[in-house]
């Protein structure tokens, strides 16, 4: 089983719009809904993938039932969800059918109690157990201490597990200390943390910080993985133009769906870039084709690089 953690769970809100325009309203030509956040989009992907996955974090209020009930007819995707007494988050996204460009909405989460992460850590460990790899994913709602990352990569390394850590900010400064054996960050993450804006110094940076491989997200360039076995880059075989809503939680599951493989670092980087691209040509936020994911894994191809 694979564990993924949305601490800051979503509803994830798509309309359709003809055309998006300032100062103006606009008639929705569709709507879909979808349980979201980071790792619930991760754990959407894995499945999809044909990986046994559990999804765990926080969900609460009228919000966060209707995210439990889309869960449930979820295939493949077991709900560890802990409640909580706020009300569940939703983001927002606006697809504008004439420039296949998208507009993002985030609602900031609902506030946690310290008895309720106190709940979710137990809950946490638990689950942790039953494991191959976690990947702890995304913001951190309203009073969830901002080490919380750093405690739970901790409680996953001594129960022997591999975790790959996706945040940004303190959050992500304080859970690189604690030795993760992934993070991916993208490049403006990445320079937040290490002061660099170039990439490839960058990730170099960031391991000696205590990440045993660094994964960038380097946008229409695709990712740059350093590890200790080398450096490679991937990138779409073209240019894309979509819904990029969910492309890097599909990033995120396909190079954690490899590492449980024990697929080779080219092979990570390779699975990662297709799926992320099928996924910014879904016209749904979060989803991705797997006719398209197929086509694309044959195009893309890692290339070595030398990291100063």
């Amino acid at each position: 089983m694979i564990l993924t953690v949305t601490l800051n769970t979503a509803l994830d809100v798509t309309y359709q719009v003809p055309r998006l325009l300032p100062h103006a309203s606009h008639r929705v030509s569709a709507v879909t809904e979808r349980a979201g956040g980071k790792g619930i989009n991760v754990a959407h992907v894995l499945a999809a993938l044909g990986h046994e996955v559990t999804a765990t974090g926080f969900a609460g209020g009228p919000v966060g039932s209707v995210v439990r009930g889309l869960l449930a007819r979820s295939p493949g995707v077991v709900d560890a969800l802990v409640p909580c007494s706020g009300n569940t988050r939703r983001t927002v996204a606006v697809a504008d059918a004439a420039s296949g460009d998208t507009t993002q909405f985030n609602e900031p989460g609902p506030p946690i109690t310290a008895a309720e992460w106190s709940r979710f850590l137990a809950h946490y460990e638990d689950l942790v157990r039953g494991a191959r790899a976690v990947a702890l994913c995304g913001s951190l709602p309203p009073g969830v201490p901002v080490g919380a990352y750093a405690l739970l990569v901790r409680s996953a390394r001594a129960a022997g597990v591999p975790v790959l850590l996706d945040t940004s900010g303190e959050a992500l400064r304080r859970g690189v200390a604690a030795r993760p054996e992934i993070i991916k960050p993208n490049a403006v993450e990445l320079a937040e943390l290490t002061g660099s804006r170039d990439p490839l110094p960058a990730t170099r940076d960031a391991r000696r910080r205590g990440a045993h491989a660094v994964v960038t997200s380097l946008g229409p360039d695709g990712l740059l993985a350093a590890t200790a076995e080398g450096a490679w880059q991937a990138a779409p075989p073209r240019r894309l133009s979509g819904n990029p809503t969910g492309a890097g939680d599909s990033a995120v599951a396909g190079l954690l769906s490899a590492l449980a493989e024990g697929l080779d670092w080219p092979e990570r980087l390779s699975r990662a870039v297709a799926l992320s691209a099928a996924t910014v040509l879904a016209p749904t936020a979060g989803a991705f084709d797997l006719g398209v994911y197929e086509e694309l894994r044959g195009a893309v191809c890692a290339t070595g690089v030398a990291i100063p």
